[in-house]
């Protein structure tokens, strides 16, 4: 490796970004074009498909998979509970469940870890903690958990025995007990030291303790079923809410933020919201979470070759399927307004503002094209709710670098306009002129082991890399190895009772 490279294999002085591919299994994304003949999509649901994008991503040297899910259709366009669009494009319906997706990926792969969707209204969260605590046994470490609080109603109806979605601010409070729970299962149910494998025990019961959690919402007593693991300890925490309350549960819980704009100088703005959340209200400081931008790059050899390719896919475009996915993300049927009349003049208050700093658009777009219901659709085709990035290496590479410069952001997670064609042209084109300008890395650090996520986001420096950061709000609730029950249990009493004061 060249001395003028630093121990991550990239030049010195630059913000060494983090690699993301943004998936789900399902038909379509954050595009609806799987009738397109170069888009493999439509094999979402076998295993060849998985350990060949999981085989890709690691040759890119990309830091991890993020699998998105969802646990209803998308049926607020055309009217409540119509989700007709949804089933005929395959907008994220069908899904498959994606933790299983994990145990093929990794077992194809050494480095690359994966972040997964679990929603807090899906499934107790002892049930849950066993299914994060497997994954991330069997990985190594490579494990981030997304904690949603749901947003669609045809999910709820079927998780709470028919009933609609609970109140915004509900949902977080319950998310909010929830990770309570979670922490105790996995921090402070087993200490450390407790499996001994010696003199005939295998664990000790005195290094295993009750959790005793009653809430609100969840009655806990423990102990958690799973031993701790000397990985991670912790799966990584991750967040994507953007409301007032998930931008507060963010500054708390998150080590790794999913934002998605469409202008870096608004993205910048959001990023210090939370950092200033996350720094006055959590004492969490600076550096202490990760943000991520979602893009959808198109690469050509020539910018001529790009804009054509993007037009190409976009003729495979389901218009209506589009705006199944535009009204279920907003929760605003879009078919209340005519094709053509320009929204941001006759919306509601609510659509008006979500279109105000909407400034995406295809190569046959016009700098004064109008917001109409036709093109917000025709725009959703590639790349959903975020921007497209389209033209050579060179040109995609200097407009993430001009989003780094403007927002900080710390990375991107990098969804398909095509599969695997997408990931492909990332991978042969645009990671090496990233590694040329430095921004990221040349090869995964050789550790004589896998990286765990938490090492592949905050980096090796520090004491104890792969636990969470002494800041954290869960950082206490470790049980330590060499420390009694009693000690333990002294320790944490006064911690909450300190937090009470």
């Amino acid at each position: 490796m060249s001395p003028s490279k630093n121990e991550n294999g990239v030049k010195p002085n630059k913000k060494l970004l983090k690699l993301f591919a943004f998936e789900m299994g399902t038909p379509q994304l954050q595009c609806t074009n799987w009738s397109d003949p170069k888009n493999n999509t439509r094999n979402y649901n076998t295993l060849d498909y998985w350990i060949n994008t999981a085989k890709l991503l690691e040759k890119g040297k990309f830091n991890g998979i993020f699998l998105a899910d969802v646990l209803g259709p998308y049926d607020v366009y055309n009217g409540p509970k119509n989700f007709e669009a949804a089933a005929k494009s395959g907008a994220q319906f069908p899904t498959i469940e994606p933790s299983i997706l994990i145990g093929a990926m990794a077992t194809a792969t050494k480095d690359l870890a994966f972040g997964v969707t679990f929603a807090t209204l899906s499934e107790q969260p002892y049930h849950l903690a066993r299914r994060l605590a497997t994954l991330d046994w069997l990985t190594k470490g490579r494990i981030g958990w997304n904690i949603v609080s749901s947003y669609l109603d045809s999910a709820a109806r079927n998780l709470l025995n028919g009933e609609n979605l609970p109140p915004h601010q509900e949902r977080y409070e319950r998310a909010e007990e929830y990770t309570q729970v979670i922490y105790k299962l996995f921090l402070s149910s087993w200490a450390d030291d407790a499996v001994e494998l010696k003199n005939g025990i295998y664990s000790n019961p005195e290094k295993i303790r009750t959790i005793d959690h009653i809430g609100k919402w969840f009655t806990v007593p423990g102990p958690f079923v799973s031993e701790p693991n000397p990985y991670q300890r912790i799966p990584v925490l991750i967040q994507a809410g953007t409301s007032s309350a998930g931008k507060s549960f963010a500054a708390q819980h998150a080590e790794v933020v999913f934002i998605t704009q469409f202008q870096p100088e608004k993205l910048g703005k959001e990023i210090k919201n939370i950092k200033k959340l996350a720094w006055e209200n959590f004492g969490r400081p600076d550096g202490s979470i990760k943000f991520l931008q979602l893009i959808t790059p198109i690469i050509g050899k020539t910018e001529k070759e790009a804009e054509e390719k993007y037009i190409e896919i976009q003729k495979y475009g389901d218009i209506e399927g589009a705006q199944a996915l535009f009204s279920g993300w907003t929760g605003i049927d879009i078919s209340q307004y005519g094709y053509d009349d320009d929204i941001t003049a006759v919306g509601t208050n609510a659509v008006k503002s979500f279109l105000e700093l909407w400034n995406k658009k295809s190569p046959t777009d016009s700098d004064q094209v109008k917001k109409t219901r036709a093109h917000i659709a025709k725009q959703i085709t590639i790349g959903g709710l975020g921007p497209v990035f389209y033209g050579t290496a060179e040109t995609v590479a200097n407009e993430i670098e001009r989003w780094v410069e403007i927002s900080d952001v710390d990375g991107f997670n990098i969804t398909y306009a095509l599969q695997p064609q997408t990931f492909e042209e990332v991978v042969e084109f645009l990671v090496p002129e990233l590694q040329k300008r430095g921004l990221v890395w040349e090869d995964y650090p050789d550790l004589g082991r896998p990286l765990t996520l938490r090492e592949q986001i905050f980096g090796i420096d520090r004491k104890d890399s792969s636990f969470l950061e002494d800041t954290h709000p869960a950082y206490k609730l470790r049980w330590k190895a060499g420390e009694t029950k009693e000690e333990f249990e002294n320790r944490i009493n006064k911690k909450r009772e300190l937090n009470d004061d």
